[in-house]
């Protein structure tokens, strides 16, 4: 089985040593990723958008879409701050539907108020 990696060219990727994004076994598993830039909108909403157009951008280079998520995982400090991003995520996900999970937790630096995680399936002809 191959396996191959995908970069979204953050310094933390090669400083933890991670990758953005590997499909093995017909399947593309996207690391948790937050809102890139600094500064970054302290807005949990545009930090949502921004954290899925990464998401967006490191799928298409493994050959799939949003429309391809069957699993994602959000991670957030303050679960109060979830509602605000559900039509955000009602847009991206449309009728895809992926199975979801919400989690509250501390996350890398407090600036981030969502990290995203997702897991979608491989089109035939990228496995």
């Amino acid at each position: 089985m191959a396996i191959r990696r995908f970069s979204s060219g953050s310094e933390y990727e090669d400083r933890i040593g991670y990758s953005r994004a590997v499909v093995a076994g017909g399947v593309v598993y996207v690391s948790g990723t937050v809102a890139p830039g600094d500064p970054v909108s302290p807005d949990v909403a545009e930090q949502c958008r921004a954290a899925l157009d990464l998401i967006e951008a490191v799928l298409a280079k493994a050959g799939c879409a949003l429309s391809d998520v069957v699993r994602v995982t959000y991670m957030l400090p303050d679960r109060n701050d979830f509602a605000a991003c559900w039509p955000v995520l009602a847009e991206a996900f449309g009728d895809a539907r992926p199975a979801a999970t919400m989690i509250e937790c501390g996350l890398i630096d407090p600036k981030y108020r969502i990290e995203i995680e997702v897991t979608a399936l491989a089109p035939q002809n990228v496995v």
